[in-house]
């Protein structure tokens, strides 16, 4: 779909006004701290701008997995729908963020727009999600698009933020992946729980103008590159 101009967000959010690039690498016999190390002995002095944090994410797709489908099979254009929060999972989100994430190629971009406070709990439901959207200040054909969509997945993990010293590069450290299903036509338990205790996600990002320096930035983490997507991955631990 079309996205017109973003609308101010919150402290705390990235919003991109560009596309970029996000290098994915699984990291899957180290643990959390010895790859802090890594990332803080890197010769582009990575520091962490400000406190890691858990991070919330609930997916929308549409009834026939369209979303999902495009990122399995690598269509050239293809996009996630999500709505992030930070800290505690469930009850009253005062602070709820829309965010479509869309793909062409090798790069992306995002579009963030403020939703209307809400509560996540058993009584969440597709039509509950569109009384949010119809109270929430959105564009109309974004407001259109997300009632045509369902709640499919709900994920949770921690995430430790990195940025380069010169401000080109950031660098974010994922752990304790949990993945639930989410029932978009009644209410839900989020019982349906699937953790991953062991695999680390670490995500380089970068503008495109950077993408001469990146293989050299990247050949510094001794991580396997990967095409990880926590959006599939949950789909199919849930699911499938």
């Amino acid at each position: 779909m079309d996205v017109p101009a973003q609308t101010p967000v919150e402290l705390g959010y990235t919003p991109l006004r560009t596309y970029r690039y996000e290098r994915k690498f699984l990291v899957d016999e180290m643990r959390p701290f010895q790859v802090e190390a890594v990332i803080k002995l890197h010769p582009r002095l990575f520091y962490a701008p400000y406190p890691s944090r858990d991070v919330n994410n609930l997916y929308f797709d549409t009834p026939d997995m369209a979303n999902y489908y495009d990122n399995v099979n690598g269509a050239d254009r293809r996009r996630k729908v999500r709505v992030r929060w930070y800290g505690a999972p469930f009850g009253e989100l005062n602070r709820p963020m829309l965010e479509i994430k869309v793909k062409e190629g090798l790069v992306g971009t995002k579009h963030t727009y403020p939703l209307a406070p809400f509560c996540l709990g058993q009584d969440f439901c597709n039509d509950y999600f569109k009384s949010i959207v119809l109270k929430s200040d959105l564009p109309e054909n974004v407001r259109r698009d997300l009632c045509n969509l369902e709640g499919v997945l709900f994920n949770r993990y921690h995430r430790q933020y990195y940025a380069s010293r010169d401000g080109h590069f950031r660098v974010t450290l994922d752990a304790e992946m949990a993945f639930y299903k989410a029932n978009g036509a009644f209410g839900n338990a989020f019982i349906h729980r699937q953790v991953n205790h062991h695999d680390l996600i670490v995500e380089l990002k970068y503008e495109i103008d950077q993408e001469l320096h990146a293989n050299r930035v990247a050949s510094f983490f001794p991580f396997r590159v990967t095409r990880n997507s926590k959006y599939v991955n949950g789909i199919e631990r849930v699911y499938f």
